[in-house]
């Protein structure tokens, strides 16, 4: 966007990866929800396309801002009139330097992940959003006990109701053919094994975008499909390593069967996890899926930086942070705005994409002193994604974030084949789940915009036999 509004200027994009992430196949599925492919590309492409970027291929050491100058972990330094932070965020992990346990949240650790899989007969997966979910999913032929802090899974996502629709998916044995994915498969392409550089640990990858499991081999060593056991209400106390565990005298427990009682494992496990409900298992490695905190550490040393309480740098609604001629889009950020009344922050591709479109367009009006609107696309949370393959979107207070106890909720459910919850406040809607292929995300969005009046319509709203795409496009 940048390179397209000033062809004469130069454009750096420094990164620490070979390869950029790019967005196509784009589509606009509506006003507000869109779909696309995240692939990665070598940085060249993007050189070729647009002759004044170039792109550094480094990590950041230092900002001085008060001197506008970056210096890179290769020693060199760059003088910027402007600058934009999209530094993403990095794995909340349950317990720092655990070799049996891994971060999720890049294309480098999922291809970690896929290794230790192959020789796994019990994992144990700790998270309840979205990449939790997808992993629990796909995984074949591996027990896995999954444990999450909400009484019911994919809570960041949807409410209980929905996830009990979710749930006989997760136990079925027969797994269908998958829909056909019309999104993006995460390979460094071009780039033969041995140049790939390993990501160390703590080297940042880049962020997964949807469909991330796609081409990944998620297969463990057992015969069977699926074998997922949840533990509700719970988080993760400890982790013992095997000799911690013996010297321990402690009793851990076998896979529960839905029949028999829970009994004691014979097996010895390279490590064991302790949950806060007082139960013990043993695992061949654990799955920290726990989300993401801001990726702020190389910029915030002797820079005031104005700082969110997630941890992001706060920007303003024209994605400024507090100093001077320094953005920030993307995780990095935290929204300090005063926001639509339907509209929240969420760490996913789509809000990244939309943030970096319209930094780029605030930073190019402060360069011409021109004014700008915030985007259309901060009126309203919109969200399209694939779980369980159904296809999940989510609008507005899906949840009903922040609205107290003063809305209702009203339900459509058909089992195996459509879930549709709307949120209503004072006879307006207010947010939305439709999970399967039911066209009324579109209805539902222009009916949150508009905040028209449906009281009259009552229950009848989700009544079936009533096309109600018909009164609302």
């Amino acid at each position: 966007k940048l390179a397209m509004e000033f062809p004469s200027e130069n454009i750096f994009l420094v990164t620490a990866s070979p390869v950029i992430k790019a967005i196509t196949n784009f589509k606009q599925v509506s006003k507000t929800l869109e779909e696309f492919d995240v692939e990665e590309q070598p940085s060249s492409l993007l050189e070729k396309r647009y002759p004044n970027i170039k792109v550094i291929q480094s990590g950041v050491k230092q900002l001085k801002s008060d001197e506008h100058k970056i210096f890179t972990e290769d020693g060199k330094e760059y003088i910027y009139e402007k600058l934009c932070l999209c530094a993403g965020a990095k794995p909340k992990l349950i317990f720092e330097g655990n070799p049996y346990v891994l971060g999720i949240r890049d294309t480098d650790s999922a291809q970690a992940f896929q290794k230790n899989l192959a020789q796994a007969e019990r994992i144990v997966v700790v998270g309840n959003g979205g990449i939790a979910l997808e992993l629990v999913y796909e995984i074949q032929g591996c027990e896995v006990i999954w444990a999450i802090k909400d009484k019911a899974i994919g809570n960041t996502f949807f409410d209980a109701g929905a996830a009990e629709f979710l749930i006989p998916k997760l136990t079925a044995e027969k797994r269908e053919t998958p829909m056909e994915c019309k999104r993006t498969k995460y390979t460094t392409e071009g780039i033969e094994e041995k140049d790939r550089p390993i990501a160390a640990s703590g080297k940042l990858g880049s962020a997964l975008g949807p469909d991330w499991h796609e081409g990944l081999h998620l297969k463990g060593t057992k015969e069977f499909s699926h074998k997922v056991h949840i533990e509700i209400l719970c988080e993760v106390k400890k982790i013992h390593l095997q000799q911690e565990f013996i010297q321990l005298q402690r009793t851990s427990l076998t896979f529960p069967k839905e029949e028999k009682n829970v009994e004691p494992d014979e097996v010895l496990w390279p490590v064991y996890v302790e949950l806060t409900n007082g139960k013990i298992y043993g695992c061949d490695f654990i799955v920290s899926a726990t989300g993401v905190v801001p990726n702020v550490k190389p910029f915030l040393d002797g820079n005031h930086f104005a700082v969110g309480e997630d941890g992001g740098l706060k920007v303003d609604k024209h994605m400024h942070t507090s100093l001077p001629d320094i953005y920030a889009a993307g995780d990095i950020c935290t929204a300090s705005w005063e926001p639509s009344p339907v509209w929240h922050q969420m760490r996913l591709w789509t809000q990244a994409r939309q943030m970096g479109w319209y930094a780029a367009k605030c930073m190019a009006a402060d360069t011409l002193g021109e004014s700008i609107d915030l985007d259309f696309s901060f009126e309203l949370f919109a969200h399209v994604t694939k779980f369980f393959n159904y296809k999940v979107v989510v609008l507005g207070k899906y949840n009903a974030q922040g609205l107290g106890l003063d809305h209702e909720l009203m339900l459509r459910c058909t089992k195996g084949q459509e879930y549709v919850k709307v949120v209503m406040q004072n006879g307006r809607m207010m947010g939305a789940v439709v999970i399967g292929e039911t066209d009324l995300e579109e209805t539902f969005e222009n009916l949150i915009l508009n905040q028209m009046d449906l009281s009259a319509y009552g229950e009848d709203l989700l009544n079936p036999d009533i096309d109600i795409e018909d009164y609302f496009d």
